[in-house]
C-alpha cells in the first residue's frame, strides 16, 4: 500500500544507531512542528477534526503500552529476585496484559513507530526461521550477561514480546533444563523487559510530540486509514489464513500464528479488533459524518461488534487455536472467524476506503 513516508524506518537488518536516529527524530519533529505551526495559522485544520480524535485515541494506547510494560518490567525483576511459582504466574499473567495491549495499537504503523523498525523490536513475526528461539539460546548459553544495552545493540529478533513469550511458555527450554529463574534466563527476561519499557517511553513521549503535525497534515488522514487497512490484511490473510492453510502452503500450521507458544492466539485476535474499535473507529466514524457518509457508521459498528463476538465466543471454550486446528470442529470454528474478520475486513478496505476515495494498491503485507 502507497502511503507517505513519515517517518520511514531503515532497514533492521542495518539499522542506524539509536542515539543517531534519536537526533534524526528529534530534528524531523522540530521541522514539522514549525511547518505545522505555519499551516495552522493559516488556518489549514482543527482541533475538531477526525485527525485530533485519532491522535488522542492513539495516544491513549500508547500510554496503555507504557504502562503495561512497565508494570511487565517490574514484575520481572520481582520474579528474578525472589523467584517462586506464584511470581511466575504473575510474570506470564503482565506479559500477556503488555502484550495484548500491544496488539491494540499493532496497525499503526506510521510515525515514531515507524522510526528504527520498532514494530519488529515489540514483536518480531513472522518468524518462519525460528530465530527468536535461536537468538535467545545464543544469549542462555553465552557467558555475558545480557543488559538492556545489549539487547538494544543486538538482534532484532531478541528484542520483544516473542523472546520473552520462549523464555516464559516453551516446553523445550524445560526438558533442557532451562528454568526462567536461572541466572542466565533472568538477566534476559530483565533486559529484554527494561528494553520493551524504555521503547514503549520513547514511543509514547514521541507521539505526544507528533501532535500538532498529525492534526494539521491532511495527508495523513489517508495514511491513517491505510494503517488501518493494512492491519486487517496482515490480521486476515495472514495472522488467520497461514494457521487455517488458506495461504500458501494449503495445510494447518499453528506455528503461524501469534503466539503459539503461550497459546493466546484468539487473545491476539481479539485484541487487535478492540485496538480498532476504541482507537481507529472513533475517529473514523467522525470522517464518515464530515463527509456526509452516516450510512456507513452503523455498518461498521455492527461488523465490529459481530467479529469482536465471534472471537470471544471461541476464547469461552478454553481452547488455544492451536488446540482447535487439531479438530474438524475447531477448524469450522476457526473458518467461521475467519468469514467474519474477512467481512470487517471487506467493508473498511473495500466499501468505506472507496466511499473516502482512499486509493489502495500494494503494502508489504502482500509478499513474504
Amino acid at each position: 500500500m502507497i502511503r507517505p513516508a513519515i517517518f520511514r524506518s531503515v532497514s533492521f537488518a542495518s539499522r542506524a544507531p539509536c542515539s543517531f536516529a534519536r537526533l534524526l527524530l528529534t530534528g524531523a519533529l522540530g521541522l514539522l512542528a514549525a511547518g505545522a505551526a505555519m499551516a495552522a495559522a493559516t488556518g489549514s485544520a482543527t482541533d475538531t477534526a477526525p485527525r485530533a480524535i485519532w491522535h488522542a485515541d492513539i495516544a491513549t494506547g500508547y500510554e496503555r503500552l507504557l504502562e503495561s510494560t512497565r508494570a511487565l518490567d517490574q514484575a520481572t525483576q520481582r520474579f528474578c529476585d525472589a523467584p517462586s511459582a506464584s511470581a511466575l504466574d504473575e510474570l506470564k499473567g503482565d506479559w500477556r496484559d503488555a502484550f495484548f495491549d500491544w496488539q491494540r495499537v499493532r496497525f499503526v504503523d506510521f510515525g515514531p513507530i515507524d522510526l528504527d523498525s520498532r514494530a519488529w523490536q515489540f514483536q518480531f513475526w513472522p518468524d518462519s526461521k525460528n530465530l527468536v528461539a535461536r537468538k535467545a539460546d545464543y544469549w542462555l548459553s553465552d557467558g555475558r550477561t545480557a543488559t538492556s544495552e545489549a539487547i538494544a545493540g543486538g538482534s532484532i529478533a531478541v528484542q520483544g514480546f516473542p523472546a520473552l513469550e520462549y523464555l516464559l511458555f516453551d516446553a523445550s527450554l524445560a526438558g533442557r533444563g532451562i528454568k526462567p529463574s536461572d541466572a542466565q534466563a533472568c538477566a534476559l527476561l530483565t533486559a529484554i523487559a527494561g528494553h520493551l519499557a524504555q521503547e514503549a517511553t520513547e514511543v509514547n513521549q514521541e507521539w505526544q510530540a507528533f501532535a500538532t503535525f498529525y492534526k494539521t497534515t491532511d495527508t495523513l488522514t489517508d495514511t491513517t486509514i491505510h494503517a488501518a487497512m493494512t492491519g486487517l490484511e496482515i490480521l486476515v490473510d495472514r495472522r488467520l489464513a497461514s494457521p487455517l492453510g488458506l495461504r500458501g502452503t494449503p495445510q494447518v500450521n499453528p506455528y503461524a500464528a501469534d503466539a503459539w507458544r503461550s497459546g493466546v492466539s484468539l487473545g491476539t485476535l481479539r485484541a487487535s479488533i478492540e485496538g480498532m474499535k476504541r482507537y481507529f473507529a472513533p475517529g473514523l466514524r467522525a470522517l464518515l459524518a464530515e463527509r456526509g457518509l452516516d450510512e456507513l457508521i452503523a455498518p461498521l459498528d455492527e461488523q465490529l461488534a459481530s467479529t469482536l463476538a465471534e472471537i470471544q465466543a471461541l476464547e469461552k471454550r478454553e481452547r488455544s487455536l492451536g488446540e482447535m486446528l487439531e479438530t474438524q470442529e475447531g477448524y469450522a470454528d476457526l473458518q467461521s472467524l475467519f468469514i467474519e474478520a474477512s467481512q470487517l475486513k471487506q467493508l473498511i478496505n473495500g466499501r468505506i476506503a472507496a466511499a473516502l476515495g482512499v486509493v489502495t494498491g500494494f503494502n508489504s503485507s502482500d509478499g513474504d
